[in-house]
């Protein structure tokens, strides 16, 4: 079998209620927000296989992680694989994509503070250089960037899982911006909402090439993912995927990042 990563956009956050409070810095979730991830444990098939979870460092991404994915099965391979260590793990690379206060996370130390021994922290710097999304920063909503970044956290699920059609199962919680740069899907991006995945929905994927030779790592939506979502529909084309990338591409030059295309620059997992 391949390897499956499970896809999840966080739960819905105090900021998701109105745009008035997005002024909020790395917000809670709301009320509705914990009973989302009660929902989603419930309902998720396979709690049993998972051997990684891993989230953004954001505080609405690893509350969902861990109320909707923990405590492990004591027998289930995610629990053998982090015994003795924190269950969830975090990263940079999975941040979200805008310049809103509400999509600043907070400092390491604080998080750490507030997690402890929930949430490997390790590759969240003690500079909190992540924070910084100017001009010329790694993590700035800039298109290449942005691609960039999709592109290194896929090839590091793949370097997790052990190979593409390895028989290992991963669960990533991350945020409705970043999951259409992690999948290169645009599919119901909108400027009004800005992504075309719900709170705690969960998509599954396979590493396109199982060979595990593709450079970039892409990810293809499973069958079954697909049809419990959309059903019969045909997926969008290249050449559409194509013309919605060009408008990220545009809004995301003007709006977030008014400057050149930027080099690709290196980021850590």
């Amino acid at each position: 079998m391949p390897t499956t990563i499970h896809l999840v956009r966080h739960a819905q956050g105090i900021h998701n209620l109105c745009p008035e409070n997005h002024k909020y810095r790395d917000p809670d979730l709301t009320e509705l927000g914990h009973q989302q991830c009660a929902n989603l444990k419930s309902l998720f098939p396979d709690h049993g296989k998972v051997r990684y979870l891993i989230a953004s460092p954001l505080r609405r991404t690893i509350y969902t992680a861990l109320e909707s994915f923990t405590p492990f099965d004591p027998s289930s391979p995610a629990a053998q694989k982090t015994k003795g260590s924190p269950p969830v793990i975090a990263t940079p690379l999975l941040q979200e994509v805008s310049t809103n206060p509400c999509d600043y996370g907070s400092e390491v130390s604080k998080l750490r503070q507030e997690f402890g021994e929930k949430a490997d922290l390790s590759r969240v710097t003690d500079d909190d250089d992540w924070l910084n999304k100017d001009k010329g920063s790694p993590w700035a909503p800039d298109y290449t960037r942005l691609r960039t970044r999709a592109m290194q956290a896929r090839t590091w699920f793949r370097e997790l899982s052990g190979g593409a059609d390895t028989d290992v199962h991963i669960v990533v919680v991350t945020h409705g911006g970043f999951l259409h740069f992690l999948t290169d899907d645009f599919d119901g991006l909108s400027e009004t909402y800005g992504t075309g995945w719900n709170n705690t929905e969960c998509r599954s994927y396979h590493f396109a090439d199982l060979t595990g030779k593709d450079p970039e790592a892409h990810l293809k939506e499973t069958n079954a993912s697909w049809r419990k979502r959309r059903g019969s529909q045909i997926p969008l084309t290249e050449s559409e995927h194509m013309e919605m990338r060009a408008v990220v591409k545009e809004v995301l030059r003007t709006e977030f990042a008014p400057w050149n295309e930027s080099d690709e620059v290196a980021v850590e997992a």
